[in-house]
Order: C-alpha cells, then sequence, then structure tokens
C-alpha cells in the first residue's frame, strides 16, 4: 500500500477500495452533515442509517439518489437517537457512529454507560486528528485536542498505541511519533509527565506499538522541521520529520488546532477511538469537507486502530 498522503489520497483510495462501512448518524437535521453523508455515499465508501429525524432528511431530494445504501431508523428525540444508534453498534450493527445535531456531551454520555455504552471497560477513549499543513508534504496526526485533560501514563501510552495505528492504516510502514513538549529536556520538578516518555519511547523500541520511532520530550518546531532541528542541534531519530504528535495535555493540542484552523484554514479530520467503533464527532462549526473527511478518515481506520 502506497502512503496516503493527502485528504484527496485518503478519498481515492477509499474509493477504489470499494469497501462500504455502516454509519449510525444520529439526529442528522442540519445541512452540513447532510452534505457530508450525500458525498460519502457518492464516493461509495458508506452505508448510512439515519437514527431520529426522519421527515427532515426525506425532504433531501438529493439523498434519494443513494436510496439502496440508506436506511431510517426512527426516534421521538435526540436522546432516544443517540441510544439507538449507540445500541447498533453495540450490536454489531454498524462500524461508525456519527454525531449529527445532538449536543455532544449528550451523546458522550450515551457512549460512555457502563452498562449500555460502547467503551469497553478498561478501554481509554481519546481523540486523533489529521491535518494538511500546506507547507508539509504529507499529513500531520496529532492527539488529544478534545477529550482527556491531563493523560496519565497509561492513557499516553494508549495515546501513541492508537495513533502509530492510525499512521499504519495510512500506509506509513515505520510512523514518527514526537512526544510534545516546551523543551528538550526531562524536568520532574516542574512538569512531572516528562519522565514517563522515556519508558514510552523504550516501549516503542521493544515494538509494543509496532513498527515506529518514538523520541521525546521534543518541542513542535524541531518536530516538524529539519531545520530548526539542525540548527538546534538535537541529535533525534525524528529528524524533524514527525507524522504524529503526542500533546502533552489537552490545553496544548487544543490551542494548536485552533491556532491552524483560525489563522492557517488547515482542513482538519477527527474522531474518537477506543471505543467498539470510530466515533465521528464534529464540531456545529466544522465545514462541510471536515466532516466529510472526518467520515472517511474514520471508514479507512476502522474498528482495527481501536484494538
Amino acid at each position: 500500500m502506497e502512503i496516503i498522503r493527502s485528504f484527496e489520497d485518503m478519498v481515492i483510495h477509499l474509493a477504489q477500495r470499494r469497501e462500504r462501512k455502516r454509519v449510525a448518524v444520529v439526529w442528522a437535521e442540519d445541512p452540513y452533515s447532510q452534505v457530508s453523508l450525500e458525498r460519502a455515499l457518492d464516493v461509495g465508501f458508506v452505508d448510512v442509517v439515519f437514527v431520529g429525524c426522519r421527515h427532515q432528511v426525506e425532504q433531501n431530494e438529493r439523498l434519494s439518489h443513494f436510496a439502496d445504501h440508506i436506511a431510517y431508523v426512527d426516534a421521538d428525540d435526540r436522546e432516544e437517537a443517540a441510544r439507538r444508534a449507540v445500541a447498533m453498534v453495540r450490536a454489531g450493527e454498524a462500524d461508525i457512529l456519527m454525531k449529527g445535531m445532538i449536543n455532544t456531551d449528550n451523546l458522550l454520555h450515551v457512549v460512555l454507560n457502563k452498562e449500555t455504552g460502547i467503551l469497553p471497560r478498561g478501554r481509554v477513549l481519546t481523540h486523533v486528528t489529521a491535518a494538511r499543513l500546506p507547507e508539509l508534504e504529507r499529513l500531520l496526526f496529532f492527539t488529544d485536542s478534545a477529550v482527556i485533560p491531563y493523560p496519565s501514563q497509561e492513557q499516553r501510552i494508549e495515546q501513541v498505541r492508537y495513533i502509530t495505528g492510525v499512521c499504519h492504516a495510512f500506509g506509513i510502514r515505520e510512523p514518527r511519533v514526537s512526544l510534545i513538549h516546551c523543551t528538550e529536556k526531562v524536568n520532574e520538578k516542574s512538569f512531572p509527565f516528562t519522565p514517563g516518555y522515556k519508558d514510552i519511547v523504550r516501549m516503542g523500541k521493544e515494538g509494543v506499538f509496532g513498527p515506529c520511532i518514538i523520541d521525546g520530550p521534543l518541542d513542535l518546531k524541531t518536530s516538524v522541521s529539519p531545520e530548526s532541528m539542525r540548527i538546534k542541534g538535537i541529535n533525534s531519530p525524528i529528524g524533524g520529520m514527525a507524522d504524529a504528535l503526542v500533546f502533552p495535555d489537552i490545553e496544548a493540542a487544543n490551542v494548536f488546532y485552533k491556532s491552524i484552523t483560525l489563522f492557517l484554514g488547515v482542513e482538519t479530520a477527527g474522531m474518537l477511538q477506543g471505543a467498539m467503533a470510530p466515533v465521528v464527532l464534529p464540531s456545529r462549526s466544522d465545514s462541510k469537507l471536515c466532516k466529510f473527511y472526518s467520515l472517511a478518515l474514520a471508514a479507512l481506520t476502522g474498528k482495527e486502530c481501536n484494538r
């Protein structure tokens, strides 16, 4: 498999693969969700189950062209739609869960329900984003800008495991994973999580995450700029060519995410991992293209990266 270096390459790959993933979408009342699903149906990598708001969806004449790949599950309100969609994933009747016009907290409440939810005991729910920055000739993956405030060592290990799996799904045989910090020095007193970075580096060398190169702590600039790494005289196997960034906490990751999308207009794709199936959880402010790419990201990586 050739390396997928752009979102366009990802869509082409999915079209050529000719494999449809079953998407249970919760209350897809908004035009942006419908447009992204319509495009995914047109490319041919999904079958869609609209859970709730059937009347509103059926008014979209463009979706009627894909009637053979669309089904409906009735629900009286958004909360019931969330419960039914999550139940479909739990029963193996859907491969992807997608958020429509429902509050994120309400959907996650159902996803995380200990009795009826879809997060297996002992698993970590985390968020992975892919971004196409203009100065890079490849996609850049990073975690976690949306879910875990301050990851424990165990949670960070799982973040590394998931994001490495995503890179492998994109054909990156030996992804370079950078453990991000504001400096390259371990500082146990001021930043008590940094000693754990060395343990994760060791685990990477031992093959715990499959083929990969892990190093850290490294700052953001040296992680993705060979020139910056050369100027600072840092000797790292990352070589300024990181494929994936693991941020120390949600504050750093979220600021990075908001900065590249606001000031650079960067297109992104994101999903939750760790559950029984990928969860596409777009923000209401995300573009139609972002929602479409997020759905494609989930379809490409599938359940395999969640294990």
